[in-house]
């Protein structure tokens, strides 16, 4: 998703800079409390069983600003507990009533927090799939500044009308869902999404729309399926007076439905704006990262409320039909102002994000730093490698070093929003490393399809890219996603002889680097040494697309 540090000092900056700075808003606390430790780890409530598949059902009260329905949730048991299970739904949110849904038996239950505890123990003993249903009600959360300060948005369309929406990265679903609100168990069967609103209104959600049924209380049930895994997370209504138009495009795994859903009013800029858009940002991506990985829940994009969000199979759109980020380069090189940065970005992320997904938001930079770097990979598809080249570069200047970009494990905490500008650097670096483009893209494709509709650790995915690459990358992951450090090649000059060597660096960093005339360096932390020859005009002038700082020391 795109960032924004939610504070008025940081905001007259970004007013007077036109610079915008990505990452998601959580707690920037040190210290963490029990509730931290239940939302983000998998924990003793959560590890014995596995999501299979949930059956959501909400009714919205617009003017209420409520929602009440039911959930049922299919899961197996995959080890032997006598723990109660962990239902999380976060205050004001409240569940009604638990039941066995074949047997209707309840199911006791106490809150603790945003989590309950249900006591299901006493019917499942056998490996058979489990069904529950939760029936819930409340006013949840409203967004402060969607997405990045989340929960539900209640607003209106520019006539007035009723437009309503959810973001919730971060914050987590159970704002208003009783789920298993853990990124690390994705429904692997999918969810059905019935969303009933007054009958003037539109519900739109992931996936496609399976049926429409209107009520004899003048409301209609609008049911979405989708057939993949999902995160909750990604979970979304959007409920407005829309209306959409469909097209196709000839894909990587054959056709590819692709839904426009826009409000009535921007009907017409949308038929020129979106195609215009999304086709050749698909045949990029697929290019880069294989096939898109939702064919069978097809791919769309959602007039929303708030500037954008990743929602699988429906991506969220307010960039206002405009090149750029509202307008703006965030690379400050021109080539950012060339495409629609929400749908670029947002739809990167059905490959970084919705197909490979971290276990822990700690790993954010996953979703990030690979979805920040396609936009340079875009942005070099329609305008060539120097184009993607200077975009990449070009943002840097966006980079904080203010804390590492992997977070705190186990407590539901992301670490710096460096994991988009800087993570986006770091892979241009270890492209650059690699040294063969038909190689690097080799390797992001088989990313997506070794992981494949999986969640994933940052081991994992690093692991895979050095076994992959043939490179010894280690040091180079733990530089820049576990320090704040750029690494600085500090050289010096005496008579015909240059000595260079790593400074400010993790203990071993051993990266080559390239001269911008083509020759290779293998510094180290102690000091090596090369003729003055490959000096330009007395300086050590690298290759900028290595995120390096290099520094003349006097003898």
């Amino acid at each position: 998703m795109i960032f924004f540090k939610n504070s008025i000092r940081i905001f007259f900056f970004l007013c007077i800079t036109s610079i915008t700075a990505p990452a998601q808003v959580l707690h920037h606390n040190d210290t963490f409390t029990r509730q931290d430790t239940l939302a983000g780890s998998n924990g003793s409530g959560r590890n014995w069983w596995n999501v299979l598949h949930y059956d959501i059902h909400i009714k919205v009260d617009i003017n209420n600003q409520s929602v009440t329905g039911f959930n049922d949730i299919t899961y197996a048991i995959v080890k032997k507990s006598e723990e109660p299970m962990q239902i999380d739904l976060q205050e004001p949110m409240q569940i009604e009533k638990a039941e066995d849904a074949d047997t209707h038996k309840s199911i006791s239950f106490e809150r603790e927090g945003n989590v309950y505890w249900l006591h299901t123990t006493g019917f499942a003993t056998n490996d058979q799939p489990k069904k529950i249903r939760i029936y819930f009600s409340g006013k949840p959360r409203v967004a402060v500044k969607p997405p990045w300060d989340g929960g539900w948005i209640w607003t209106k369309d520019s006539l007035g009308r009723p437009w309503v929406s959810s973001a919730v990265q971060g914050l987590g679903a159970s704002n208003w869902l009783p789920c298993k609100d853990y990124q690390g168990d994705e429904p692997d069967k999918g969810m059905n999404f019935t969303i009933t609103v007054p009958n003037d209104l539109t519900a739109v959600s992931n996936g496609r729309l399976t049926s429409k049924t209107s009520n004899r209380d003048g409301t209609t049930a609008w049911k979405w399926t989708v057939t993949q895994p999902v995160n909750t997370y990604l979970i979304t209504p959007y409920i407005g007076h829309y209306v959409n138009f469909n097209d196709t495009i000839r894909g990587e795994k054959g056709r590819l439905d692709i839904g426009y859903w826009v409000l009535d009013y921007n009907l017409e800029r949308a038929k020129k704006h979106f195609p215009e858009a999304v086709r050749p940002m698909l045949h990029c991506f697929e290019y880069w990262f294989g096939p898109y990985p939702f064919y069978e829940d097809s791919y769309k994009l959602v007039d929303a409320p708030y500037l954008g969000m990743e929602h699988q199979s429906a991506v969220a759109y307010g960039n206002h039909y405009q090149n750029g980020y509202l307008g703006r380069d965030l690379s400050g090189t021109g080539w950012g102002l060339k495409w629609d940065f929400i749908i670029v970005h947002e739809s990167g992320h059905e490959w970084f994000a919705n197909n490979i997904t971290s276990k822990d938001i700690a790993d954010m930079w996953i979703h990030e730093s690979f979805t920040n770097y396609s936009e340079a990979l875009f942005t070099e598809c329609r305008y060539g490698k120097k184009a993607g080249s200077e975009y990449v570069i070009g943002t840097r200047k966006l980079i904080r070093n203010d804390i590492p970009v992997i977070g705190p494990y186990g407590v539901n905490k992301e670490g710096s929003g460096d994991m988009y500008y800087k993570g986006g650097n770091m892979l241009n670096t270890i492209r650059y490393i690699i040294n063969d483009d038909a190689r690097f893209r080799k390797i992001l494709q088989g990313l997506n399809k070794t992981f494949y509709h999986k969640t994933v650790t940052s081991r994992e995915v690093e692991d895979y890219m050095i076994r992959q690459s043939g490179r010894p990358l280690q040091k180079v992951f733990d530089q820049y996603l576990r320090t704040t450090q750029i690494p600085v090649l500090s050289y010096s000059v005496k008579g015909g002889t240059v000595n260079y060597k790593w400074t400010n660096c993790v203990t071993g960093f051993n990266m080559p680097v390239q001269l911008e005339n083509g020759r290779w360096l293998n510094p180290a932390e102690k000091i090596q040494q090369a003729p003055s020859g490959i000096l330009k005009e007395g300086a050590l002038v690298l290759n900028p697309n290595f995120f390096v700082t290099v520094e003349k020391t006097v003898n």
